[in-house]
């Protein structure tokens, strides 16, 4: 079983038996409604709808704004008169009643439960005739192996179905929580694969790219400007520090700006074609994935004995999806060499950032929108990437 479908069944369960209790709780007292379908249905319907509220928040991990804002969700999925959340040693958020007889005390009541990992019923012990709660049962939330901070609820009497459902959403609370890790950590990966990226900017790119405008200095200068305009603005959008994802158009202007300076130092022997349809333009795609393949395209057609490169650079409407075709007609690579160039076995001059390319799509928009790649030795090269329309960059598992 795949880890996404285990971390679904895991996040469901405790949603499902929070839907029995609350279906108790509405079966018991109808509250007349004339909804659509059973009171079964209409519960299970209510608790899943509370639950998916509740969970973009926690998503964000365990702080006193997250808390603040799925607590009352949580309450609403317990059907309970009040719900604490706490960390292991702040109180992060109440919502319900009798707050101020009560929250003060929500700490050192969870001691034990945030000391040992288990569940633990206590007696609320107040003093105030008049307040509605009598008991609470305190849950661990915990995530990869630490306990994070609890789910407290409270009710005016003891209740074993309580207890079992307030267990249960604590473990639901702490699967979101190791999502929301998960999409750190998948953030982090993509972070340190873009700074790899960067690095496998080649040297001799930049080395060459000056050379060649220093070379024009003296008899063009107006283009040595525009050539050194060209290279400041394609080292500045390749080493931008913000956002992990990007824009067709500026992908292709990068593009368009490094073409201009691979130009000035090859003159005729590269030739380059674009054809790109306009209304793919905006789709979103990772961030610097174009440019390392036409960087790679680049460099097999100009090299060995090859005098004249043709490289074309296509975009075009596939429905629900945009797709990019970058075709050489340079040396090729054999198919064995490419298939281990993408396990990441291949160095830098078996293809200029392939894997991580490869990797990164799949990362982001699963494992069907990987590279397609068409090559043999002597047959030139076709990279095409499918890219879908409707996700502005995020795949949901």
């Amino acid at each position: 079983m795949s880890g996404t479908v285990t971390a679904a069944l895991l996040a469901l369960g405790p949603v499902l038996l929070a839907a029995g209790f609350l279906v108790g709780r509405r079966t018991a007292h109808p509250a007349g409604r004339s909804d659509v379908g059973t009171p079964v249905e209409r519960a299970t319907f209510e608790t899943l709808h509370t639950a998916s509220l509740a969970a973009p928040a926690l998503r964000a991990g365990l702080t006193e704004d997250t808390a603040r804002k799925s607590a009352r969700r949580l309450r609403t999925l317990l059907g309970t008169d009040a719900l604490a959340v706490t960390n292991r040693s702040t109180l992060l958020a109440w919502d319900g009643a009798a707050e101020q007889q009560h929250a003060a005390h929500v700490i050192g009541q969870v001691v034990p439960v945030l000391a040992g990992g288990r569940s633990a019923a206590f007696d609320c012990g107040c003093a105030d005739v008049d307040c509605p709660l009598r008991w609470a049962v305190a849950a661990p939330v915990v995530a990869d192996g630490r306990v994070l901070g609890s789910v407290v609820a409270y009710a005016p009497r003891e209740s074993a179905v309580l207890a079992r459902a307030t267990d249960e959403v604590a473990r639901w609370v702490s699967v979101q929580l190791e999502l929301a890790e998960l999409d750190r950590s998948r953030t982090r990966l993509i972070e340190a694969e873009i700074k790899a990226l960067r690095a496998q900017i080649s040297p001799h790119f930049i080395f060459n790219s000056l050379a060649a405008i220093a070379s024009f200095v003296r008899t063009d200068p107006e283009r040595a400007r525009e050539l050194l305009l060209e290279f400041a603005d394609f080292t500045r959008y390749s080493f931008r520090r913000h956002g992990d994802f990007t824009t067709l158009a500026d992908e292709l202007h990068s593009i368009d700006q490094y073409l201009a300076l691979v130009r000035a130092r090859f003159g005729d022997r590269l030739s380059v074609t674009l054809r790109i349809a306009p209304e793919v333009l905006p789709v979103t795609l990772p961030f610097l994935c174009l440019q390392p393949l036409v960087e790679n395209a680049v460099k097999h057609g100009l090299e060995g004995a090859v005098t004249r490169s043709r490289i074309t650079i296509g975009a075009s409407d596939a429905g629900a999806e945009a797709e990019v075709v970058i075709e050489d007609d340079g040396v090729g690579m054999d198919p064995a060499e490419l298939r281990a160039v993408l396990r990441g076995e291949g160095g830098p001059s078996h293809g200029i950032g392939l894997s991580n390319v490869d990797e990164r799509l799949r990362q982001v928009f699963g494992d069907a929108y990987g590279l397609v790649i068409e090559t043999g030795i002597g047959a030139g090269t076709k990279i095409t990437i499918r890219i879908p329309k409707y996700r502005a960059g995020v795949y949901a598992p």
